[in-house]
């Protein structure tokens, strides 16, 4: 059972940019706007002019109902959108149309890896709206002498997915991210890649206090450290014998601290009332149809994994852990044998990728298939196998061309023989401290053997070779 000293609870609202869609929520503007200037994808609808008229994309509700049923979450006899009333530059016509009472989907949940094993998260309602503008601030929002608007985003869908506040650290909090963004982008209703794509708020408290909404967060790691800071914040106040108040802050990434912004609004200060030029939607006949289309979700996917291909559970999580990762695998899995495939792929491949900071997509199938055949063979040893990869992410290559080149073909007999003999024989102490019964003096005696023959050498012949000719 977990401890939690503290009392941390953390429940999450994440705004989803339904950014696979052809054009924005309520108009025809089209979503394609990332790399174009401020202000060009725009029209009376999305920058609220007087007369104008929404009109629902009934792609967007399709894909919201879709992210519902992934989720667990009930859909709901009926939909409807109210407008939001607030005063904020990037939302130009002073409201923003959303749903109140009655949300696309509700009462769902989402099973992630906590903190004392797998951990149920609860979630609230999923519901859709509107995306504001962007604003762009001269330096840090609380120093910016001038601020810039980008309405280009105004419009776009959003899919707002509330959570209960079941999370219980800023850990869970990152793997529920991570586990919400893999189940959208299974479903192809999302691309995380873009900017916007994903936003954070983040309700906290503590024993002792009331929560604290973070505001706006932009990233996953930029989710835990607001709420790591968070917790020390809100300590400190109790230490002081001070009251944690309920206020929205503000997270400054580049500083990785909250600033207070203003107290919390409640749901009458936004004076919701139903949209007039919106009719409410009869959704719940829409289920079942849309449900025939889901695509195979992550949690089945890794069950599949193990039960088709025999791999660990941990093997199973890492692969669908991303659906471009889980592609390349299942691949491979088709050509090479299933187990050494995920081994090298999850424990090595991944790494070195990671370590790179690049995807999946930076490596290509064929050279791990090859990688993976040479080690079936025994033409190269796995310290040879991990030099390929690392050569062809830095420098490019076929795996071919790369063991010609640096001579990786694994030596074997007589060779790794005389290399054994030189090293015990240029290592006394090392052979002396291992007939005195320190087992870990083998180890220096295996690394100089494969100094010698270049890494060709396979490591558990040459120790077997080693204690052979040391018990002579």
């Amino acid at each position: 059972m977990y401890e939690n000293p503290d009392g941390v609870k953390i429940g999450l609202e994440v705004h989803v940019q339904l950014n696979k869609l052809k054009t924005k929520v309520f108009c025809g503007c089209t979503t394609d706007y990332h790399n174009d200037p401020p202000n060009s994808h725009v029209c009376p609808v999305c920058l609220g002019l007087p007369g104008s008229m929404p009109v629902i994309n009934k792609k967007a509700v399709e894909a919201a109902i879709k992210v519902g049923l992934a989720l667990n979450c009930k859909i709901e006899e009926h939909t409807q959108f109210y407008r939001k009333n607030y005063y904020y530059p990037d939302l130009p016509k002073g409201f923003q149309i959303t749903q109140y009472d009655f949300p696309i989907s509700s009462q769902g949940y989402i099973m992630i890896e906590g903190e004392d094993g797998e951990h149920k998260v609860r979630i609230t309602r999923a519901h859709m709206e509107e995306d504001p503008g962007r604003l762009v601030h001269e330096g840090t929002i609380d120093k910016s002498k001038y601020t810039l608007i980008d309405y280009n985003r105004s419009g776009m869908a959003l899919l707002e997915v509330v959570s209960e506040p079941d999370l219980r650290s800023p850990k869970e909090a990152r793997r529920y991210l991570d586990k919400l963004r893999n189940i959208l982008e299974y479903l192809d209703v999302f691309d995380g890649n873009l900017e916007g794509a994903l936003r954070v708020d983040a309700n906290i408290s503590i024993m002792g206090g009331q929560r604290a909404e973070i505001k706006n967060i932009s990233s996953h790691k930029g989710a835990e450290r607001a709420l790591l800071y968070e917790i020390v914040r809100q300590k400190n106040v109790l230490r002081r014998g001070g009251v944690v108040v309920q206020e929205t802050r503000h997270f400054d990434e580049a500083r990785e601290i909250t600033l207070s912004m203003r107290t919390k609004e409640e749901a009458h200060d936004y004076r919701y009332f139903p949209e007039p030029d919106l009719v409410p939607l009869k959704i719940s006949e829409w289920a079942p149809a849309i449900k025939e289309t889901l695509p195979e979700l992550p949690d089945a996917r890794r069950l599949r994994f193990v039960e088709q291909y025999g791999i660990t559970d941990d093997h199973a999580k890492a692969l669908t852990s991303e659906l471009k990762l889980a592609i390349f695998y299942e691949d491979v899995a088709r050509k090479a044998d299933p187990k050494m495939a995920a081994v090298w792929i999850v424990d090595v491949l991944k790494g070195e990728l990671n370590y790179r900071d690049l995807t999946i997509d930076a490596f290509k199938k064929e050279d791990i298939l090859k990688i993976i055949e040479l080690l079936a063979v025994k033409r190269i040893t796995e310290d040879g196998a991990v030099d390929i990869i690392r050569t062809i992410l830095d420098k490019g290559g076929s795996p071919e061309e790369i063991v010609a080149e640096k001579g990786l073909l694994k030596v074997e007999g007589d060779i790794v023989e005389t290399a054994a003999l030189e090293a015990i024989k240029e290592n006394p102490q090392a052979v002396a401290d291992f007939k005195a019964g320190k087992e870990k003096a083998l180890n220096s005696l295996v690394g100089a053997v494969m100094k010698k023959t270049k890494g060709r050498a396979d490591a558990r012949a040459a120790r077997e070779i080693l204690v052979r000719k040391l018990d002579e």
